[in-house]
């Protein structure tokens, strides 16, 4: 079999235009996925004709409390608006908003009891705008000791913990097995754990951040491990190329054919 497999556009061809990017991977049999919306042209994206399987899904706030929780909903009910008319397929939460380097806006040491418990409650009503408007949005892991130090909820137990709580369609897991190797590791039992709650899946390898079979990753075993699970839902390259990028595209291509 063959994953439904998307790649992230802003991480490849970054000398061409956004709506080449996306039109290039629709040509080679790829969904897209993108960050912010707000840098692009979406006239010209619509234009190309591309599935479009994720995105950022708010523009500020965060889970922790009720000044963020208020900033996030408006941002994310903006941003599905958007969403729908690109006709995307899922819209991505962290626990706190990322500034351009991917740090935490508002960086957390340690997370209280009252931070899960209100993070609880703001992805709650995330669900109640997500049944509103008929989207559906994802909460990814992230890690803190490379890429995104200070977000609360980075770690996919959290994750889990979070979106298996709540436990509705509306609400699922981006599962980045990049961020869970560097914080986590155990990445098919993780899988396995998370399985019920999966709604994309998303890969790097590691170190470097780039596609598989430049790392330490076994992608091809875990792609058959996914299989094997009865995992058939999309897979999302989220990384650099370490050369050319259509030669990327077909080793991602090439673990996840199983």
């Amino acid at each position: 079999m063959t994953f439904a497999l998307a790649a992230c556009a802003e991480m490849l061809w970054r000398d061409r235009p956004i709506a080449w990017r996306a039109s290039r991977l629709k040509e080679l049999g790829f969904g897209v996925g993108l960050w912010n919306w707000p840098d692009h042209d979406l006239a010209e994206l619509r234009a190309t004709g591309a599935t479009f399987t994720i995105m950022n899904g708010y523009l500020a706030g965060r889970l922790t409390d009720d000044d963020g929780a208020a900033e996030l909903l408006r941002t994310a009910r903006q941003t599905a608006e958007v969403g729908k008319r690109l006709g995307v397929a899922r819209l991505n939460v962290h626990g706190t908003g990322l500034d351009g380097h991917g740090r935490a806006v508002t960086p957390v040491e340690v997370v209280t009891g009252a931070m899960w418990l209100k993070a609880r409650d703001t992805l709650s009503r995330v669900v109640e705008l997500a049944e509103e408007l008929d989207v559906t949005f994802t909460l990814e892991n992230l890690n803190a000791a490379v890429d995104h130090p200070g977000v609360p909820f980075g770690e996919a137990r959290d994750t889990l913990a979070l979106v298996s709580a709540i436990d509705h369609p509306r609400l699922r897991l981006n599962l980045d097995l990049y961020h869970a190797q560097i914080g986590e590791g155990n990445l098919i039992d993780l899988c396995r754990q998370a399985l019920p709650w999966i709604g994309e899946i998303q890969v790097a390898d590691v170190p470097g951040r780039m596609e598989p079979g430049t790392g330490e990753i076994n992608y091809p075993g875990i792609a058959r491990a996914l299989a094997a699970m009865g995992y058939n839902g999309p897979v999302g390259l989220e990384a650099w190329a370490s050369g050319d990028p259509e030669a990327a595209l077909a080793r991602f291509r090439d673990a996840f054919t199983v």
